[in-house]
This record gives structure tokens, sequence and C-alpha cells, in this order.
């Protein structure tokens, strides 16, 4: 990781740049692979598939025989696991509903909020280097909560056309309706436009490299709405001389060993844990399987050595972490100061690992700095709100001039006649 000491606030922006590339350099490729397949459906989802993934499949819908396979091939131990995981997501989830709004702004003039789910919803599911069975929980539960009717998974296959077994059980332990072996650009159009077997859908979920992001992005010019731009991974750590070397440089590590384009950012008041955690680095990177991943990402990463906790926090609120952890005697003052941030974990024993898989908050989150704007997937991303009214004669009498002379101001006669109409009945 390279060190820097006490940067001056003008080179912020430079210093935390994310290692991706812009959407200029992948936008014509996103395109052209998503013109194909609003044209020819299928047969342009099949030449894409063989041409990124390496395999051309007879079918791309996951059949019930396939789903029983993989069923019978994920351990007892990892069912087990699951369903912590599964329980505790559920928790947290279920707790996230809320009641009805419902309000008398004026007498006669009732108002009222209600939920709705969103039908038709798409997962996408990277496959890659790691296939996140575990993203089928955070997605997949809270569409089932919420209520949605298709909850459609897309994951690319693997060389011999097959989806990881983790990632079929869980589909299927979480009530996903169909399941089709398909990733990457194609995947995102084909949910945009719906193909001979891919639905048509009203909201894409997941995260995903450069290219997903960039797809989903575009799918929004089409209708489609998507949960946030979610590109490749990255943490943050600000911790001082009361951290844990060696867990400070395991959570730095964890998140490096999701891609080459990962990043990883340490902020310290203490040059000595900076010191403490590199050495710890490069002591822990040597024994992951994903080592030369993990080396490619850490050399986008950084040490930041800054004199205060309050240069710190600032420096943070304008990195906007996707995952922000806190190990300092000073917990309390990032906790209730953090203003951009996907997913904060506090202290020692709290690493970010917990959330991407089993405490109960959910890992798919906004990355890039969309955290100032973005919050992460959670119950209400699979609903939309409704509003409704109803009034009543009293209560028309009671806005009736105002909604006139509002109207009017506007020059918009008929929006006037409309009440017009109804007061005069009244009288």
């Amino acid at each position: 990781m390279k060190i820097i000491s006490n940067p001056s606030k003008k080179d912020w922006s430079q210093i935390l740049e994310r290692p991706t590339k812009t959407v200029d350099d992948i936008e014509a490729i996103v395109n052209n692979v998503f013109t194909e397949v609003k044209q020819n459906g299928d047969t342009a989802v099949a030449k894409y598939t063989t041409k990124f993934d390496g395999v051309t499949l007879e079918n791309n819908l996951v059949s019930n025989s396939e789903i029983e396979e993989a069923i019978n091939l994920v351990s007892q131990d990892l069912k087990e696991a699951i369903n912590v995981a599964k329980t505790n997501i559920t928790k947290f989830h279920k707790a996230q509903k809320t009641a009805n709004v419902a309000v008398e702004t004026t007498n006669g003039v009732s108002c009222w909020q209600e939920k709705r789910p969103i039908t038709k919803v798409g997962l996408y599911i990277p496959g890659g280097t790691a296939p996140l069975f575990s993203t089928v929980l955070m997605l997949a539960i809270p569409a089932q909560i919420a209520g949605c009717k298709e909850i459609v998974l897309c994951s690319p296959p693997n060389a011999a056309g097959k989806i990881h077994p983790a990632i079929l059980y869980t589909a299927n332990l979480c009530g996903v309706t169909k399941i089709i072996k398909v990733g990457g650009i194609q995947a995102i159009a084909g949910l945009t436009f719906g193909t001979e077997t891919i639905p048509q859908v009203y909201k894409v979920f997941g995260p995903g490299n450069q290219f997903v992001t960039v797809a989903k992005q575009l799918a929004t010019k089409f209708g489609i709405a998507i949960d946030m731009p979610a590109g490749p991974s990255e943490l943050l750590v600000v911790a001082d001389d009361t951290a844990n070397a060696s867990f400070v440089a395991s959570d730095l590590l964890s998140q490096a060993e999701h891609g080459v384009d990962s990043q990883v950012i340490l902020v310290s008041t203490s040059k000595n844990l900076i010191a403490d955690v590199e050495n710890e680095i490069n002591t822990q990177i040597l024994e992951l399987p994903r080592v030369d991943i993990a080396k490619k990402a850490i050399e986008n990463s950084k040490s930041i050595f800054v004199e205060t906790d309050e240069i710190a926090l600032e420096l943070i609120n304008e990195y906007g972490p996707e995952h922000f952890i806190v190990c300092t005697k000073n917990n309390n003052f990032y906790e209730q100061n953090i203003e951009n941030a996907g997913s904060v974990f506090i202290g020692n024993y709290t690493p970010e690992s917990a959330g991407d898989y089993a405490s109960g908050t959910n890992h798919t989150l906004p990355t890039n700095g969309f955290t100032k704007a973005y919050s992460g997937v959670n119950l209400d991303s699979f609903t939309k709100s409704i509003t409704f009214q109803e009034i009543s004669k009293k209560g028309i009498q009671n806005i009736g001039n105002s909604i006139e002379l509002m109207a009017e101001t506007e020059g918009l006669q008929a929006h006037k006649n409309a009440v017009t109409l109804r007061l005069k009945d009244l009288e």
C-alpha cells in the first residue's frame, strides 16, 4: 500500500480516485450488446455468453433437476451456515416494515401512503472468480418479504455450463421464481428488454464488475429502475493505536481479494499503526489462495496518515466508502458524524465479513462515492410508496378556493374548473 502523510486538502480528490475505468472506456461495448439483445433476443444472449463466458448452452434456463442436484452437492455444514445467515437477514429486514402513514391535512381532506411491492424484479448474482451466493440471500430475502411476485435471478455459467450449486441452493431456498444461466452485460440487457427466456423486469438489483455497472446505468434509459451504481468493492478503515493491527490487515485483505479493481484505504492518526498494518499485510497476503488478485488490489490502495480525527472524518466523508470500519478510541465521534458511507462496522470485533454474510445487514451497497446520495439495499428498495387521498364535500369547500387561485395564477384554467364545478354543485 502506498503511504501518504498529511496530504494537502487540495490533493484529496486525486489521492482518493478509484482504480476504475471511466464510463467512456466501456460504454461503447455495453451499447453494442444492448442493441443486439434488443433486436435478436436469446440469439444475441447466446452469442455473448459464448464470447464472454466461453461456453455454448443449449438452454439457459435452470431446470428442476439442476436445482435438485445442487441441493445434494451443498454440504450440510454449509446449509446450516446459510440458514444462520438467512435467519438474521430475515429478522433485520422484516424489522424494516413500516406502518401506513395517514393524516387529515384539513377537515374533510384525508391523505395516506401505502407501500406496494415491485411486481417483477431481476437479481444479478456475479459468478466469475467468486460465486456470491451470499448476495442471493441479500437480495432474494427482502424481495420475498416485500411480496414481489416475480423474482428472476441471472448468474453467469461456468465453463461446464453450470451455476455454482450454492447459488442454486440459496436461490431455491429464498423463493426465486426463475433462474437463468446468463451473466454480464447480456444479462442486464435481457432483463431490460425481455427475451424468449428472460422476463423483462421493472427493477434490477445486484453488484457486478464495471461492465455490469455501466449496463445497469444504461438500463435506466429504457425505463428500468436499478438499486444503485454498485461496482468494484471498496473498504476504508479508520484506526489508531487502540486498534489491533492484525485485525485491520485482515479486513483490508478481505476486500482486496474481491478483485484486481477493488480498493482498500487505511486512514490513521498513528504512524506506528500504519507500519504495523503494513507488516501484517505482507505476512497475511502470502497465505491467501487469491494472493495474486489481492496483491494487485493492494497496489491500488493507500495508507493515509492525518493529525486529527476531525481531519480524518472530513477526508472519509469526501471519499464516501462502501464499507467503513471504525477502530479508534473515539468511535462515537465517527459513528455520530459520518455522513457518507454504505455500511459502518464499529469496534475491533466487528469485521466487515460479518456484514457480508451473517450479521443481518445488507451487503449490496453503493460504491464509487455514490454513498453521498444512495442507500444500500433494504426492504424499501423492493417496494414503492403510493399516496391516496379522499376529500369530502366539506373538504373541497375548505381548500377549493386556494386551489382555484393557484391554478389560475399558473394559467391552468382546466385545473381551476375541475374545482369550480364541484364548489358550484355544493352551493
